[in-house]
Order: C-alpha cells, then structure tokens, then sequence
C-alpha cells in the first residue's frame, strides 16, 4: 500500500542532549558546557503578572531558578511549555515566596519535551526582589546541526528497516481497492487516529466515509485498522484508476506511548557510528560496519511490523 507523509515530524524520539551525551560531546570546559538565559530579568517587581520571556530548550538538560530576594508581599511562579511558542500549558510550579521565606534559590529541573519554556510570575501584596533564569547544558553546540541531521536520518533508517513510525506525523495511505474482508490495516503504526476515509468512483466524485457510521477505527491493535461496523459493507462504486482510496491518519509513537527503547538504541548507535564515520561509510563495509549492521539489526528485528 501507498503512503506518502502529509505533517512530518517535528519531534524527534532522540533529543540533541540524548545523541551529544551518547557521542559524548563536551566542550572540554564547565563555563563552555552551561549556558544561563533569563526568563524573567532581575529587579524589584510591582504587584503585577510578570511573564517571561520564551527560551529554546528543545534537545538540552535544563534546569529553572527561581532568586528570590526581599519580598514584602508574595509571589507565586511557575514554569510554561509550547511547542510553538504561541499555545501554553503549565509544566510545574515554585513554592509560593513570602517574607518568611525569602532570599533564596528554588531550581527544578524541566522534563518536558516541548521546545520553548517561560516563567510566569503573579506579584502580589507588595514588590518583591526575584529573577528567574534558565540553565541548559548545552555542550559543544559547533556540530549541532550535523547531529540533528544524523538524529533524523537515524530515524528515517529504522522506520524503513521496522516499518513503523517513531515519532507523531500525519500520514496519508492508497489502497488500491476495497478488500474483500472487513478491514483495512494501516502502515507504518503505532496508529494514534483516523482524519479521513475518502474514496473517487470512476466519474471523478469524491466522496467522505463517515466515522463511526460506515467504519471503526481500531487505533489499539499492533497495526492500527479500520474497521467495517455490523453488517456494513464497503462501498460497491466503480473506482477511479489512480489512487481511489485517501485515508489520512496521524501515527507515531508519543509520550504515553514512547518509543521501545531497543529502537531508541539502535538510533544512538547508528549516530554515534555516522558521526565517527563521516567519509563514504555504509552500514555493511568493513568490519566495524559489520558490527554496526549486526547490533542495529538485533535491536530492530523484533519490531518489524508484518501485516495479515
């Protein structure tokens, strides 16, 4: 079956951090390996909401610091994640600084996944003293972008080889024809959910399945399907010669549903082996690439997706 991507991905399974530690990528010096960005700048605030400015921690070990000097009232901060530093959602939030508990450093250590992180501060009572900074450790950042380039063509490599995607993205698949069972399996799982069932019969109409009435969606079995509901079947039109059948799906594994880690370290070895190896090396020449092959095979082997 067909398939081509419609919304690629814009996550990957591997971050920056992840592939420069397993390369073990460092600067060579502390001041070099830590980078110190200020959300919320240093000052006395008035009673207000203070929002900070966004900062870039996508693929980086970050932490959040939140100095408080005197305060006469209270204030209240936490930290927000995007993806697009448009839509915000809380990620954590500081202990509330009164009086009784300033002048001292709060740190918490961002987990998430998204690219952008701010603070946001609500003053209340009286000004308070406070900043809040952003700490990443960002190593050597010169290569940055070769290793985000290896990072997702070690993905591109593994989703061929297993034939799942590994990371969300929006996907469209052809069938050629309405099968003779009641279902439709979906390439490249896991599936998260169906957008659209169309079909064109030979006069070039095209027409929507409805959800739930004409099909079912299956998003839970190891190959995500669609399904024909009780005595339903498919449509009987005469269709069109060229790709009649459009089902766009998004797929990919996410966070409730994260990657096998066998895969994720089959990522990290072919990684670490194109970034050492950056002349003309192919999986399968040579010795080490043998190895390379061998291990990177082992790990997928066992996630290659067969269809019935």
């Amino acid at each position: 079956m067909d398939k081509k991507v419609i919304t690629a991905v814009t996550t990957e399974p591997i971050t920056l951090a992840e592939a420069k530690t397993h390369i073990r990528l460092t600067s060579g010096t502390f001041a070099g390996d830590v980078n110190t960005q200020q959300s919320i700048t240093p000052g006395n605030h008035e009673v207000a909401v203070h929002t900070g400015t966004a900062i870039d921690v996508l693929g980086y070990i970050t932490i959040v610091n939140l100095n408080s000097g005197t305060c006469a009232g209270t204030v209240t901060a936490k930290i927000q994640e995007s993806d697009d530093n448009v839509s915000w959602q809380d990620f954590a939030s500081f202990t509330a600084v009164t009086a009784a508990n300033d002048n001292v450093v709060q740190e918490i250590e961002y987990t998430g996944g998204k690219q952008y992180i701010r603070a946001v501060a609500t003053v209340a009572t009286a000004s308070c003293a406070f900043s809040v900074d952003v700490v990443t450790k960002t190593g050597d950042t010169t290569e940055d972008d070769l290793i985000s380039a290896l990072i997702t063509a070690a993905r591109e490599y593994c989703e061929g080889y297993t034939g799942r995607a590994l990371a969300t993205q929006t996907l469209e698949a052809y069938p050629k024809c309405f099968p003779r069972k009641n279902e439709i399996e979906i390439p490249y799982p896991p599936l998260q959910s169906v957008t659209s069932v169309k079909y064109i019969d030979s006069g070039g109409t095209e027409t929507t399945m409805t959800a739930d009435t004409d099909y079912i969606v299956d998003a839970d079995s190891n190959v995500g399907r669609i399904v024909l509901p009780y005595a339903k079947t498919w449509p009987t039109a005469t269709l069109y010669t060229v790709n009649p059948i459009k089902i766009r799906y998004v797929a990919g594994y996410y966070a409730s549903n994260p990657i096998p880690k066998m895969i994720k370290q089959a990522m990290l070895l072919l990684i670490g082996h194109w970034y050492e190896s950056r002349e003309a090396v192919l999986i399968g020449q040579g010795t080490m690439s043998k190895k390379i092959e061998f291990a990177v095979d082992a790990l997928l082997s066992m996630y290659k997706v067969r269809f019935f």
